[in-house]
């Protein structure tokens, strides 16, 4: 049975800037603040109503959601340590509501993987054709939804098998990285135990996978907050915005919290919805 949880104020979950921050590709709108996602074999609806930001899922699941959607966090303290200077308070403000979420460790590597020079909207149909391909069907009140496919399942297949998903290199590479994670010879639950750095040399030892793709995987995948992804909107804040030689390190425990109100300002921006 699906019911309606209350979550928390909402100044302090924005479904639009969470799920249209880059972190994740799984969530799609039904409207302005109102999307619907798959996690974990789950999916839900994370929506204000009025000044409260709220989640509909199964009854039992809520503890699930509220864990994915990182509630126990404080992100006003930690949006408030990464202001500093003009340009990331004024990305901070901007990006105000976003939570990083505490996606699958498997889904969040093979995801990234797919994300290399490509697009969002692209990433997210490659992703979906992956998952009705290869996931687990299971039945909601927004009609059949795909689970995202085990690494194990994965593991199993053999390049021509991904050519519907049209990933081009890419499938070659989560092939790969799925064989490595199924066979333990990646451990992704060892590399969320590392510090950012060791975490990221650890990932990097898969075909396919460079300094942004582990960036991203150790941020989204492992939560390690401190990981700052660069690509190409973050360039060219740090161009545009920051002095030379800026090290993200500076920002702390946060920076990656801090790269993601950049992305999203930046593309708020970009589309002329911010200053």
């Amino acid at each position: 049975m699906y019911k309606t949880f209350e979550l928390c104020p909402a100044g302090e979950l924005s479904p639009y800037k969470t799920f249209e921050c880059g972190q994740c590709f799984r969530w799609n709108a039904l409207g302005e603040q109102d999307y619907l996602g798959v996690a974990s074999g789950r999916a839900a609806r994370v929506f204000l109503s009025g000044e409260t930001a709220c989640v509909e899922c199964g009854e039992d699941d809520i503890g699930f959601w509220r864990a994915y959607l990182d509630m126990d966090a404080d992100y006003a303290a930690a949006r408030e340590s990464v202001m500093r200077g003009a340009y990331l308070t004024d990305c901070a403000e901007c990006g105000a509501g976003i939570r990083i979420l505490r996606q699958d460790k498997w889904e969040a590597l093979c995801s990234f993987i797919i994300s290399q020079c490509n697009n969002i909207p692209r990433i997210k149909s490659i992703v979906e054709k992956l998952c009705a391909l290869f996931g687990e069907p299971f039945e909601t009140p927004w009609g059949v939804k795909y689970s995202f496919p085990a690494a194990e399942r994965v593991a199993l297949l053999e390049e021509p098998e991904l050519a519907p998903l049209r990933a081009g290199y890419r499938a070659a590479y989560i092939i790969n990285a799925a064989r490595a994670v199924a066979s333990g010879d990646m451990d992704l639950d060892a590399a969320a135990a590392m510090d950012g750095d060791a975490a990221r040399r650890y990932l990097k030892g898969l075909s396919g996978v460079g300094d942004k793709v582990a960036n991203c995987a150790v941020l989204f995948g492992l939560h390690r907050l401190d990981a700052f992804p660069v690509d190409v909107w973050i360039k060219r804040a740090l161009r545009e915005h920051m002095p030379p030689g800026f090290d993200p390190k500076s920002l702390g425990e946060y920076a990656g919290l801090a790269q993601q109100y950049m992305f999203f300002a930046e593309r708020e921006k970009s589309a002329g919805r911010w200053r």
